[in-house]
């Protein structure tokens, strides 16, 4: 009598052999541990042998694991392959992002060359603002897709990435040794002023506004020119500016997530699939991208 595969725990296993931690696949899968723990198990007694054994923190395949990884693979390869041609729909229709100034220049461009790409149909429309103002415009229904930035204990909506915000300065500039701090933001409702503040009066630090404006272009001049330091989450600063590490004599700043919000009900088919292309954007990013931090001597990933 024939017996099917469930390609549910087959994508499981090969997630937790190319990572060898049941953890790691987990978070990529987005299940608990326990769930993708389960699925081994009912796949493990699906064919009567074990397909993993534990060396320490790690998780080893097996022979009976080794050999089913290569069949694996190539099962999920053909039922992606059949799948997307099967369920292939021209997708049309038009979609309205909001991304934060700071990003729409520097993490975005690939993401939206890989959306238009795949989906040439479909009329995709971007509006920058500040988190708070992007956060209101999915409430509203202005926004079909939102990118936000926030606080990690304040984050809403599905987390992308975290990042640390820095201070920025002039390469080779010394501004920042300068009381008041001469401190230029992009706009009172940043997502990052509250914060910026906060931790400059904890540390007993004067400063002062020396601009501020909608505008990302002009808040960078300022701190090109070295008339003022700013704070910028660390992949999105340019590389002809400096990012002030602890020699700096300033305080550290504190994490920030960067999270995909979509309506709570009723998103449309192209913002669905603009939110998975955000996703492997983030996914990819995270996997290649790199940030010398200057004066410390040590990379930090990006």
């Amino acid at each position: 009598m024939a017996k099917n595969l469930d390609i549910t725990l087959v994508r499981t296993f090969v997630a937790v052999a190319e990572n060898a931690s049941m953890t790691v696949a987990a978070n990529a899968l987005h299940l608990t541990q326990g769930a993708v723990s389960q699925q081994i198990k009912r796949l493990e007694d699906a064919f009567e042998c074990r397909l993993f054994e534990r060396d320490g923190r790690r998780l080893e395949l097996t022979h009976a694991g080794e050999r089913f990884l290569g069949r694996a693979k190539r099962l999920l390869a053909l039922n992606d392959e059949v799948w997307a041609d099967m369920a292939a729909r021209p997708l049309q229709g038009t979609v309205r992002l909001g991304v934060p100034y700071d990003l729409v220049g520097t993490i975005f461009p690939p993401i939206f060359k890989a959306f238009t790409e795949a989906w040439p149909s479909v009329e995709l429309t971007i509006v920058c603002g500040t988190s708070p103002e992007l956060a209101e415009g999915i409430a509203r229904g202005e926004l079909d897709v939102a990118v936000v930035e926030a606080p990690v204990d304040e984050a809403a909506g599905e987390c992308l990435c975290v990042e640390r915000l820095v201070w920025v300065g002039a390469r080779g500039g010394n501004v920042h040794a300068k009381r008041p701090l001469p401190l230029s933001m992009v706009d009172e409702s940043c997502a990052f002023r509250a914060r910026v503040l906060k931790v400059l009066g904890e540390h007993g630090i004067e400063w002062r506004t020396v601009f501020e404006s909608g505008n990302i272009e002009a808040t960078t001049a300022t701190v090109r020119t070295g008339l003022a330091v700013t704070a910028w989450l660390t992949p999105t600063v340019p590389a002809d500016l400096d990012i002030l590490g602890p020699e700096a004599g300033l305080p550290e700043l504190p994490m920030f997530a960067i999270s995909l919000l979509l309506p709570a009900q009723g998103a449309s088919a192209a913002a669905q699939a603009l939110g998975q292309c955000i996703r492997e954007g983030f996914s990819t990013r995270h996997r290649v991208g790199e940030r010398r931090v200057i004066g410390t001597g040590w990379d930090r990933a990006a």
